[in-house]
């Protein structure tokens, strides 16, 4: 059995941040706040892990039904995130690209999302993607919709559909699926991320809620996943 490859693509689920609240008697808000923190020193640490692709599950479709109170203050914290790290993205030459259905954020938000895209396109040390107002299972939709315009189009013929022609349709099309899935905060399931790309992924879960999350929790996911042999299918 050969070695594994190097890690080129890891996502993230970054669970935890209320729990982690509730353990210090703190509001929600406070979590996430922390988590922020836990957001830079992840991208610190795939950027020294030599990580091509980082995604991050941010923001939900499903986060919509959290209180107005939580919601209004997820978004103002993306919008410091972005205001206050666009500077070091392009000093790092890292590359922010954004999953999910970008139009149904915050005009406000949108716009300062869509900037820091446009400013970062040229990057190429790296790339970040922010999974924003995103669902695998919406995903999936709005790419079969995107290949059903082809159809009536006559761009495109029924049997000319194939997965890999799927897979351009999606959101962030060209990049290589995650090679690793992380999810912190002790629980077992996908919460709807990344239906189609984490077919053959790794998945990785660790009890460390999101703002507790470092380097060094990083480093054992990926030394994990060192120790796995991915047969894809074969023996």
């Amino acid at each position: 059995m050969a070695e594994n490859k190097p890690v080129r693509h890891a996502a993230i689920i970054m669970d935890g941040n209320g729990r982690w609240a509730e353990k210090r008697l703190l509001p929600h808000l406070e979590g996430h706040r922390r988590g922020v923190e836990a957001v830079k020193k992840t991208i610190e640490a795939s950027r020294e892990l030599n990580i091509e692709y980082l995604t991050l599950y941010a923001f939900s479709t499903e986060n919509w039904k959290r209180s107005q109170e939580e919601v209004d203050g997820l978004m103002n914290l993306l919008d410091e995130f972005i205001e206050a790290n666009l500077d070091e993205f392009n000093r790092n030459n890292i590359k922010l690209a954004v999953s999910g259905r970008v139009s149904g954020l915050p005009e406000s938000v949108g716009r300062k999302v869509a900037r820091a895209v446009e400013l970062t396109a040229g990057n190429t040390a790296g790339t970040l993607i922010l999974a924003l107002n995103y669902g695998g299972r919406a995903e999936i939709v709005d790419a079969a919709v995107k290949i059903g315009r082809k159809l009536l189009k006559n761009e495109l013929q029924p049997e000319e559909i194939t997965e890999e022609l799927f897979a351009r349709n999606l959101y962030v099309p060209g990049i290589p699926d995650p090679d690793i899935m992380i999810r912190t905060g002790g629980e077992f399931r996908l919460s709807n991320f990344l239906l189609w790309e984490l077919s053959y992924s790794e998945i990785y879960v660790t009890e460390v809620l999101w703002p507790d999350f470092d380097k060094g929790e990083f480093i054992r996911a990926i030394e994990w996943f060192n120790r796995r042999k991915r047969r894809f299918g074969g023996r």
